[in-house]
């Protein structure tokens, strides 16, 4: 039985036989493969130029030149491609070359359509392993903590739903909500429920890198094409050729970047910077931001071109807030995570500090509640957790647990949190919700002091009382 392989992968063939371009071509294209096939070596490069590949066959033998000169020069320019060796004139030691000079195998001719198809899912399965393995350290290292998705909340449930018919799709698809509202892990889980599930899955935090370098950054470059390009570079869209490219927070794109990534929606062509040459490629684009667009647009920092072809698969991921039945649950999540990360066992919340935590808005949703609950069990040195080792006041979960204690319900049934606050509390409450909100909103510190109208000092000195720094 043939072993599973990658769907949609890219194979070049390179040989001066066009009989045996024919008859590759034919056996690879019936393991779903899209091929291309070339008789020279200088059509090899210039096929790597124009598309990524996932195997190389090369005839060590093209019109009088040596296969094996070009071997490195393929290698080099499309790094990680599987190169198989095909030739009528085995030997040993133009073998053991090959392989010397990267091959990962070796095929004498004649071959039979089996030799060929066995060889090449070998290589495809091989980086295919290569690369789950590599995106789950990934998610291990990164995400590991916030991947659950069960849900008791009927909005989340059925946002859920709305965003697995969209993953279905192969339509851009354009994440809004507050931050920490995980859109990032969203996007992961949209690309696993996804045509694309196999294929790479390209990371770009747009705000980490500066506008110089973004275009280059996204679609390559060609050596001394500025300051400091020292050698050709394959940028994420090129990286991500099959699969899914996610912008995080892409209304923070340069001008030239977004110039670039309209005619890249329009008709997935791009060139790398300091070369006139087209290129093509098949990726599948979610992005996301924590703003508004609409008012990006209006003040000239996004093109409104750009925001509608953006714009074909909305998705506005729920605050925490709208999910309140996901919270006590969510807590316990991390709770335990923190717990075998920290190498710590049966911690707990007390009631009191599950009421405060159901009590609480979570103005900084899931990012919010990870690092309070990661806080209190690295600092708290008891087994059982009060609100203030997650930095929620005391007043709060008292008044919380005290009025639903009174109603004849537990810290997690009966009335809402929400309607249980909307008696009489502490200002101190009211200042705290309100300024916690503001920071989850604003671009910056500085920012936020303006809307609430202190200076950045005082803001500071009372994110640190409040437990929101």
């Amino acid at each position: 039985m043939a072993p599973a392989v990658d769907t949609g992968w890219s194979a070049l063939i390179v040989d001066d036989d066009p009989g045996v371009r024919q008859s590759v071509r034919l056996c690879l294209e019936a393991d779903s493969a899209r091929v291309v096939g070339v008789a020279t070596s200088a059509g090899a490069l210039e096929a790597l130029e124009r598309s990524r590949f996932d195997v190389v066959f090369l005839d060590l033998w093209l019109q009088g030149e040596s296969g094996l000169a070009v071997l490195p020069e393929i290698l080099r320019r499309q790094p990680g491609i599987g190169l198989i060796v095909i030739t009528a004139f085995a030997t040993f030691e133009t073998a053991v070359e090959a392989m010397k000079l990267g091959a990962v195998d070796y095929l004498p001719k004649p071959f039979t359509p089996d030799q060929i198809r066995h060889a090449a899912r070998r290589v495809v399965t091989a980086n295919l392993l290569r690369r789950q393995l590599s995106e789950l350290q990934d998610q291990l290292d990164q995400t590991q903590d916030e991947l659950t998705f069960e849900t008791q909340s009927p909005t989340f449930a059925a946002f859920l739903e709305m965003a697995a018919r969209a993953a279905a799709s192969d339509s851009a698809v354009l994440l809004r909500g507050e931050s920490g509202t995980g859109k990032t892990v969203l996007a992961r889980w949209m690309r696993a429920h996804s045509r694309r599930a196999d294929r790479p899955f390209v990371t770009v935090h747009c705000p980490m890198l500066s506008s110089d370098l973004m275009s280059s950054t996204l679609f390559g470059h060609r050596k001394g094409a500025f300051t400091g390009a020292v050698a050709d570079s394959v940028g994420k869209v090129e990286a991500a050729e099959g699969g899914t490219l996610f912008l995080d927070e892409i209304a923070d794109l340069s001008g030239d970047a977004q110039a670039r990534m309209l005619r890249f929606l329009h008709d997935r062509s791009f060139e790398r910077l300091g070369e006139a040459r087209e290129r093509q490629a098949d990726v599948r684009l979610i992005a996301a931001t924590n703003k508004a667009l609409e008012a990006e647009v209006a003040a000239g920092r996004l093109r409104e071109d750009l925001l509608f072809r953006l714009n074909v698969i909305t998705l506005t991921v729920p605050p925490l807030r709208e999910r309140r039945e996901d919270v006590p649950g969510l807590a316990r999540h991390y709770l335990q995570f923190f717990e075998r990360r920290q190498g710590r066992a049966q911690l707990s919340f007390s009631a009191r500090c599950e009421a405060a935590i159901l009590a609480h808005w979570w103005p900084g949703n899931l990012r919010e509640l990870r690092n309070a609950v990661e806080r209190a069990v690295i600092l708290s040195p008891s087994r059982v957790l009060e609100p203030a080792d997650l930095g929620l006041p005391q007043a709060e979960a008292a008044a919380v647990q005290d009025r639903a204690e009174s109603s004849g319900a537990g810290p997690t049934t009966g009335r809402t949190a929400a309607a249980l606050l909307g008696e009489e509390v502490p200002i101190s409450l009211i200042e705290r919700e309100h300024i916690a909100r503001v920071l989850a909103r604003a671009s910056s510190l500085e920012s936020a002091a303006k809307i609430l109208g202190i200076d950045p000092t005082t803001l500071q000195r009372k994110r640190r009382r409040y437990g929101l720094a």
